[in-house]
């Protein structure tokens, strides 16, 4: 049947960001698919929580507490997964993120933090992740970028050339580990997690944000979980180089940040 191909039972995946949001739901997502998971994410109550639910659904998790962005932690992510698991499949490249500011605000190191958070660990883990993915055969890597990386407003410098850089890494990361692994991407629009909390209680921003979504309402994690789950199983085994926009047909930025004319 079709739907077996969505499955990826007894695939080992690594999520990254893992505690909440995107990469929370993305862990689940291959947990009620069949997978195992080494889930990483700096605060240890965020992964038990989320180690708790994939054991409702009859799968292992591994956690890992960890900050990415410091590079020496990203090897015991794969050492824990061949350790506890044996093996590696999917790698889920989520966590990320950068402040918006005016670009005149923007300084040096902001904008070279913003790309060491959203594209060096994504290259780091990649690396990191292949030799294993490897040793059985190949497997499956998922950035998770933005639509801000191909679209354009004011407080996204730094930001938003992170995410077009993540998006370009992806297509050249493919070209590099075809035929064995497969490398894809998911651009995301505005979804409703903690990233966007600050903006979420006000009724008129939100409004005003779902009603230029042509969908008429905010991205759940679960709407990009889904997409994770299409990239990394079977179903997508003829896809490569390729990034998924899963923004419900924006077209562009739906939150304004108000920042005057220079």
């Amino acid at each position: 049947m079709i739907t077996d191909q969505f499955l990826v039972t007894d695939h080992v995946a690594i999520v990254t960001g893992a505690g909440r949001g995107i990469g929370a739901a993305s862990a689940l997502a291959l947990a009620e698919a069949g997978a195992d998971v080494v889930i990483a994410a700096r605060t240890r109550s965020d992964l038990e929580s989320v180690a708790a639910q994939v054991a409702s659904v009859g799968r292992r998790a591994a956690i890992v507490e960890a900050d990415v962005s410091e590079l020496d932690s990203i090897p015991h992510l794969v050492e824990t997964a061949m350790g506890e698991f044996g093996r590696l499949d999917i790698v889920v490249n989520n966590a990320g993120g950068s402040f918006p500011r005016p670009v005149l605000e923007t300084s040096a190191r902001m904008f070279e933090k913003a790309f060491h958070f959203n594209v060096t660990t994504a290259l780091e883990l990649s690396k990191a992740a292949i030799p294993a993915m490897l040793l059985d055969g190949g497997g499956s890597i998922v950035n998770i970028s933005s639509l801000i990386g191909r679209l354009s407003d004011r407080g996204f410098a730094a930001y938003g050339t992170a995410k077009a850089a993540l998006t370009h890494l992806t297509r050249l990361l493919a070209a590099d580990t075809a035929p064995r692994i497969r490398v894809n991407g998911i651009a995301v629009g505005s979804v409703a997690t903690s990233a966007l909390e600050t903006v979420l209680v006000d009724d008129a921003i939100r409004n005003a944000m779902e009603s230029s979504i042509p969908l008429g309402r905010l991205g759940l994690p679960t709407d990009i979980a889904a997409g994770v789950l299409y990239l990394s199983s079977p179903a997508a085994q003829w896809i490569t180089g390729k990034i998924i926009e899963i923004d419900g047909g924006l077209e562009r930025p739906n939150l304004s940040l108000g920042i005057a004319d220079l």
